[in-house]
């Protein structure tokens, strides 16, 4: 049995049918958006969206991959670096060679674009000025290389705790790709009111970083 039929078949019927019927991109993300966010920092397969009834960005970006794979894309993605602020992970994908992305978010800046961005940094730029922490700065500093995760079927990823946490695992190995120098990061504005009150809109205030008790997560 090969990794999506394994995935299919770990999900109740009810469950399958919901995963068959997200045939484009834009389902996914809509499906997605459906979820209520998770705040908590564990990190779990696409399988959890369905037992817990909630996705962060991580299990959300790995739920977004594998149904990306059912329909056809490999299953690729991409880490977004910052500074004071939780990562974020994008799945990935190419449309007419162009590169698009479905993402699990806290944030309303922080989610899906469009297959228009001629490359990976294009890509990753656009999500720049809706990508800011609490103190209202712009945070975001570089991005990994893509992680195909197909090298990791052998752990079940798709639908193991055990297989997703070794993706976890993986990703601080990652190489990064800065987006600015020294100078350009000290140069920057702080983000205006209406973005930062605009990107809130769908926030969960105990999945953001800094607040209470929380020190890392993902957006």
């Amino acid at each position: 049995m090969n990794s999506c039929d394994q995935f299919l078949s770990s999900l109740t019927t009810e469950n399958r049918n919901i995963v068959c019927r997200l045939d484009s991109a834009a389902k996914i993300q809509a499906f997605l958006d459906s979820v209520p966010y998770r705040p908590e920092d564990e990190n779990y397969c696409p399988v959890s969206i369905f037992r817990d009834g909630k996705a962060h960005c991580f299990d959300g970006g790995l739920f977004a991959a594998a149904c990306l794979r059912l329909i056809g894309h490999p299953p690729v993605i991409v880490q977004m670096i910052p500074w004071h602020d939780d990562d974020h992970i994008l799945a990935i994908y190419k449309r007419n060679g162009r590169f698009g992305a479905v993402a699990k978010s806290n944030f309303v800046g922080l989610r899906c674009r469009e297959p228009v961005y001629a490359s990976i940094r294009e890509l990753i730029m656009s999500y720049f000025d809706v990508y800011f922490n609490m103190e209202f700065s712009f945070s975001l500093r570089g991005y990994s290389v893509p992680l195909s995760l197909v090298q990791f079927d052998r752990y079940n990823w798709m639908n193991s705790d055990a297989g997703a946490q070794v993706i976890a695992s993986k990703l601080p190995t990652l190489r990064h790709r800065p987006i600015m120098d020294e100078k350009m990061i000290r140069e920057l504005s702080k983000a205006d009111p209406l973005t930062f009150k605009a990107g809130m809109m769908i926030t969960d205030m105990n999945g953001v970083y800094g607040h209470a008790e929380k020190s890392s997560s993902t957006h």
